[in-house]
């Protein structure tokens, strides 16, 4: 499969800067694997896709406000600062990438805050971007953490061409965020409201939630026309005895089971055992997948409208059979759906 096979042509007005006002109002593409039937549907209606005992397998990863602004001793120079994990919770170091990069050198000091209140010096140079910093701060680690974040906005993709407001930390971020350590939301969560909720909850709809803290990796550019020699970033992710019970007794009863984004895709196919069966799994993931590819779990997927040229295209099609999903995405320009984590969403049954 080669990577020129996920071009298509995306009008950069199609790619959404705002969420929809309500989070289940966004459109909804309705693919059937079997007919190659595409449906045109708001989200909502996904209600009607789903009966009792169906299961979502949702990602709770919560997205910290990792964009920082500080300034280079000396010279003053503007830098930005991307948090990507802490490596030592003891030590303030962090895993970071730097922009512009060649600025930035081993021994260089960054400063943060109106009054300068946060300084870190840079230890390491990981890669061309990537630096690692120490984080020069007296009081605990909670008081640490706190101020750190305090500093930071919410990293929307950059494709998201305008300033970070308000409203972005409460819906670049899903409503069953619980777990911090992701940079990236997990966008097709983006779209369930507490009502939507609810009332698949009434219809005895089972929910499983794991964990993958979603890193830039899904957004670097793949520079190998051979996807086979294309190398995912790791991805840190848990899945417990919960989970697993929820999902394989749904597997094992026959029931719908739904990976409701890209990452619990990731995570259930790496999370999986020989006979089919999810297993408890707590570690790094860099599992790529792209067509062809047997999926043993899901029977069905909720995703966004990706980029073209991207891993999550990538996965999409090899879930909804490549054919099929180009057809659905070359359909979704002609009809305007919105693109991107605060675009419209796919349902794949």
């Amino acid at each position: 499969m080669k990577l020129s096979k996920f071009k298509f042509t995306l009008p950069d007005e199609l790619i959404a800067s705002y969420p929809t006002q309500n989070r289940d109002e966004s459109r909804l593409m309705v693919v059937h694997r079997q007919t190659g039937e595409i449906e045109h549907k708001i989200f909502k209606d996904i209600l009607n896709y789903f009966s009792s005992g169906d299961v979502f397998i949702f990602n709770n990863t919560k997205v910290f406000p990792a964009r920082l602004y500080g300034n280079k001793e000396k010279t003053g120079a503007r830098i930005e600062v991307f948090l990507l994990r802490e490596l030592n919770p003891d030590l303030r170091l962090w895993d970071v990438l730097v922009d512009p990069a060649r600025k930035i050198r081993i021994g260089n000091k960054l400063y943060f805050g109106e009054d300068d209140s946060m300084v870190a010096e840079v230890i390491d140079n990981t890669t061309s971007r990537g630096r690692t910093l120490r984080f020069l701060y007296d009081g605990n680690h909670d008081e640490f953490k706190s101020t750190l974040f305090s500093l930071g906005e919410t990293p929307l993709p950059k494709y998201i061409e305008r300033p970070v407001e308000p409203e972005d930390e409460e819906r670049y971020q899903t409503i069953f965020a619980t777990e911090e350590g992701a940079v990236v939301a997990p966008a097709a969560g983006l779209h369930f409201s507490r009502e939507l909720m609810k009332r698949l909850e009434i219809k005895d709809c089972r929910f499983a939630l794991l964990t993958v803290h979603s890193g830039l990796g899904n957004y670097r550019e793949i520079d190998v026309e051979d996807l086979t020699k294309h190398k995912m970033d790791s991805e840190q992710m848990i899945v417990n005895a919960d989970v697993v019970k929820i999902v394989n007794v749904g597997k094992d009863s026959n029931k719908n089971i739904c990976a409701v984004g890209t990452s619990v895709m990731r995570a259930i196919e790496t999370a999986v055992s020989t006979d089919g069966h999810l297993k408890e799994f707590e570690g790094w993931t860099n599992k790529f997948i792209f067509p062809p590819y047997d999926f043993s779990v899901a029977s069905s997927m909720v995703t966004n409208f990706h980029m073209p040229l991207s891993t999550l295209l990538m996965m999409t099609a090899s879930f909804g059979g490549y054919e099929l999903i180009m057809d659905a995405y070359k359909k979704a320009v002609e009809e305007k759906y919105r693109f991107g984590a605060y675009g419209d969403a796919m349902l794949i049954i």
